[in-house]
């Protein structure tokens, strides 16, 4: 599968979870690069382009909403993936005006990481 160096920020607080789906999409030759805050990810961006963030809801500091509306501002080009462990999570009109669909909505815990390399193909098309 040649993935043609796709960049790819991983957003997320939980270490074992930014570190296994860092580590299978690189197995998949996916450029990743990873965050624990969107404060940090967003200072990746400032200084990378990004063609897909999976972003976690519930962070530290900045929420993965306002990440994604700020991230967008930085990086009008960056496409997006939600991954989180909130069931009652509701996608904020901001988050929609930036052109996330509720097709890349994902609830943790992924059974089958393939799920993020399908959607990362569909979105970079």
């Amino acid at each position: 599968m040649n993935t043609n160096g796709t960049r790819i920020l991983v957003l997320d607080d939980e270490l074992s979870i930014r570190e296994s789906l860092s580590d299978f999409l690189e197995d998949f030759d996916f450029q990743v690069n990873s965050a624990e805050t969107a404060e940090s990810a967003l200072e990746i961006l400032k200084n990378k382009e990004i063609d897909v963030a999976i972003v976690d809801m519930r962070l530290p500091g900045i929420d993965g909403n306002s990440f994604i509306v700020q991230a967008h501002t930085l990086s009008p080009g960056t496409k997006f993936i939600i991954h989180t462990g909130s069931v009652n999570y509701h996608m904020t009109q901001e988050v929609r005006k930036v052109g996330v669909m509720e097709d890349f909505v994902f609830l943790k815990p992924i059974g089958n990481l393939m799920t993020f390399v399908d959607a990362i193909q569909r979105l970079t098309k």
